[in-house]
């Protein structure tokens, strides 16, 4: 029994019509390939405001790194003006006290103290201290060097005199003082 009904080849079914709000396929590309460049558009306005951000900070940094390498320059060429300044009346009474024909013991020696004491003045300002420990005071490796080892009434590794005085400059050793040690017992 065979019937007798057409059939319909697949590829021919009908098809339902098409929505009215759909999209036809040619104009979604078209607005897909606008709001891409569109996208690009703002992320190259972006990337060049970076950019320029960048380059703007990297002048900064430069120009900073420079006047900091002035400032440096500057304050290595000018560190002893000051220095020099507190010397200059050490050095005005050093030749004055040259110059004088007929002084006596007593005014050569008074004119030494007051030179010694600008000196000393002159230094303390410019934070140079002398290092002099007193005999008795702990030995201390990092301002004082020993020249030797003495046997001492004294405790073990205590100064027992010094041959010469150090110096520090702002906390900083410039000389450290020559003092011989109490040995151990």
């Amino acid at each position: 029994m065979s019937s007798s009904q057409p059939t319909t080849p697949p590829s021919q079914e009908p098809t339902a019509p098409a929505p009215a709000d759909a999209v036809n396929p040619e104009q979604q590309v078209v607005d897909d390939l606008a709001q891409c460049q569109a996208t690009l558009a703002e992320l190259k306005a972006k990337n060049a405001d970076l950019a320029d951000q960048f380059l703007r900070a990297k002048a900064d940094a430069e120009n900073a790194r420079r006047r900091a390498e002035d400032e440096i320059a500057k304050s290595r060429k000018f560190a002893l003006e000051g220095f020099a300044e507190s010397l200059l009346p050490v050095l005005d009474s050093l030749e004055a006290g040259l110059a004088a024909q007929q002084a006596t013991l007593e005014q050569i020696q008074e004119g030494a103290q007051a030179t010694l004491r600008q000196l000393t003045s002159a230094l303390e300002r410019n934070k140079v201290v002398a290092v002099n420990p007193q005999a008795g005071d702990k030995f201390d490796p990092h301002s004082h060097q020993a020249i030797s080892m003495v046997p001492s009434e004294q405790d073990a590794n205590t100064v027992v005199s010094v041959l010469q005085k150090g110096y520090t400059m702002a906390e900083r050793v410039l000389r450290p003082a020559l003092v011989t040690v109490s040995a151990p017992k």
